[in-house]
């Protein structure tokens, strides 16, 4: 071979083995950068910027946790329609929860509380694969507490941390939101009407809440969500709060599906307040608080520090309330709620979407309490607790004579017949009419209205121990698969928490809790009544639950809503 050509195929040769390692080293340098991005977590773009979560173990999936998604409500933003997020450069990390919502310590929510901020607006995401090889449905949590306490944490002495993983373990994409709480959320004031687009005020926990639910449908399809098929549920105010968004015209498109745990339209008989109502609220703030009295209250109490206006939520402003027979909660603003919502569900208005609207055996109390009478006080003696029972009665319905006379029959107060029920789950009289007023009865009433116009289903919990009976809040351990040492032991109260998991979950999928190994749950029609009795026997179908005295309960809300007219 001539030297010339010897030397172009030495050349040729040392030009594709550097290509060669060029190759392998540009290869290398992606497996090491697709490793680092694994470790350190993937990274999704969403409305805002991009945010980098956590992979979850075996079997895999991923989280995160942090996500914002509106423009913190603080300085001016404080009592104004929920801001469009801000957006942000590089990449937000999404590993750990954000600041809960500002609130005071009431002892159960002594978790949340100690982690507040005003700067609270963030969700959570599960989800059970990554990546997603298929659309999943979506489930969209929201917290309880009365609108003044709780958060996505969870926690609290009455609940379950609100790690949504065993949920997202059944095939959906869990999200749990935050929203604004007490005066901050739910307080209106007539410079906030008249300063607002909307001339209204007060709604701004419920305005979070949508904020939320947009966020949804923008962003989960990057999460494997199907944001055409997205479940709202909650517990508590949380459920109280879904059934009012589905009455509201801001959430069409939204909400395909709804959960409402323990709550309504009309919890513990409480009326939605009206919108002067809500802004006496304010004007009762700024009272307490030494705003101008003129103009400028407002902006006077913008001003001030957000501990300020948690501190002056205290003994006098509560009075300065209950003289006026107001409350801090959710009400009817005129623009996220401009109809009393009982009236929108008992007009077959609200979202035609298939629901499961529940309750707990015993909810409401009515007796002395778990703890008995205080210490050093003198018991009350029987016929004094027959006195106390009939005047909580005849409170509720002392409007109504008629309504009155069959309720008190009802309880066993008035003639030899009762409806008192032969469950032992439900406790005494007192107890039962505790229920009945502060759950049992309003849950009821709503599954019969919206069974007229989607499908509806109907469930009473009643399991737990002697330790941890089925009082407020306890079915969230269930739910949410975190049962405490006293229940675990126990085979049938495992495999319920398993129950409710899939039963839920398939509700999500297709708007129907049905599927293999559960036992039928059939729907609610006001003719059957149908429920599901969650007990310590595993589901139980049964029907019409405590009927003729809450058909009482019914009758009197509607004439309620007849005289709101």
């Amino acid at each position: 071979m001539r030297l010339k050509e010897l030397a172009r195929f030495r050349r040729r040769d040392t030009f594709a083995l550097c290509a060669s390692v060029a190759v392998a080293l540009l290869l290398l340098t992606n497996c090491l950068n697709a490793s680092a991005q694994n470790a350190a977590g993937p990274v999704v773009k969403v409305t805002g910027g991009s945010v980098q979560g956590r992979l979850l173990t075996a079997p895999g999936g991923a989280v995160f946790q942090g996500i914002p998604f509106a423009a913190p409500p603080v300085g001016d933003l404080r009592w104004r329609e929920t801001q469009p997020v801000k957006p942000w450069t590089g990449v937000h990390p999404a590993v750990e929860y954000a600041a809960t919502c500002m609130q005071g310590n009431s002892g159960w929510n002594k978790n949340s509380a100690d982690k507040a901020s005003e700067d609270c607006l963030y969700l959570n995401v599960w989800a059970p694969e990554w990546p997603s090889k298929t659309k999943k449905a979506v489930m969209v949590w929201m917290h309880g507490g009365g609108n003044g306490g709780g958060s996505a944490l969870g926690a609290g002495t009455t609940e379950p941390p609100f790690d949504a993983e065993k949920l997202a373990r059944h095939g959906v994409v869990m999200v749990t939101i935050q929203y604004r709480l007490g005066v901050f959320g739910f307080m209106g004031h007539p410079e906030l009407t008249a300063e607002s687009p909307h001339h209204a005020s007060g709604a701004y926990g419920l305005l979070d809440q949508i904020a939320a639910l947009q966020w949804v449908h923008d962003n989960i399809a990057k999460f494997g969500g199907d944001p055409a098929n997205v479940t709202l549920f909650g517990q508590s105010a949380g459920a109280q709060d879904t059934t009012i968004l589905l009455a509201s015209p801001l959430t069409k498109g939204l909400i395909t599906k709804a959960i409402a745990q323990s709550g309504s339209p009309m919890i513990s008989d409480k009326r939605l307040q009206t919108p002067a109502q809500m802004e006496q609220v304010g004007v009762a703030l700024a009272q307490v608080l030494k705003a101008p009295t003129s103009t400028g209250a407002i902006k006077y109490m913008r001003s001030l520090p957000a501990s300020d206006i948690v501190a002056a939520s205290g003994a006098d402003f509560r009075k300065a309330l209950g003289d006026q027979h107001l409350i801090v909660d959710v009400g009817q603003d005129g623009y996220v709620v401009p109809q009393f919502s009982p009236a929108v569900y008992r007009a077959g208005k609200e979202l035609p979407i298939p629901v499961i609207f529940g309750s707990n055996g015993v909810e409401g109390g009515g007796g002395p309490g778990p703890g008995g009478p205080r210490a050093g006080a003198t018991p009350p003696t029987p016929e004094q607790i027959l006195e106390q029972a009939k005047s909580r009665v005849s409170a509720l319905y002392q409007k109504y004579p008629d309504l009155l006379e069959r309720a008190l029959k009802s309880y066993g107060y008035s003639g030899p017949a009762n409806d008192l029920s032969t469950n032992p789950d439900h406790g005494n009289a007192q107890v039962q009419f505790g229920t009945d007023l502060f759950m049992r009865c309003e849950t009821v009433t709503i599954a019969g209205w919206h069974s007229a116009i989607a499908p509806t289903y109907e469930y009473e919990f009643n399991a737990g121990t002697d330790k941890h009976p089925p009082v407020h809040s306890d079915e969230l351990f269930y739910v949410f698969g975190f049962l405490r040492d006293d229940e675990t032991p126990n085979p049938v109260l495992t495999k319920l928490s398993e129950q409710m998991q899939q039963y839920w979950t398939n509700f999500a999928k297709t708007g129907d809790p049905n599927g293999p190994g559960l036992p039928k749950w059939a729907k609610f029609d006001k003719a059957t009544a149908a429920y599901m009795d969650l007990s310590n026997q595993g589901p139980q179908p049964k029907s019409a639950l405590r009927r003729a005295t809450c058909s009482i309960y019914a009758e009197k809300l509607n004439r309620d809503i007849d005289a709101r007219k």
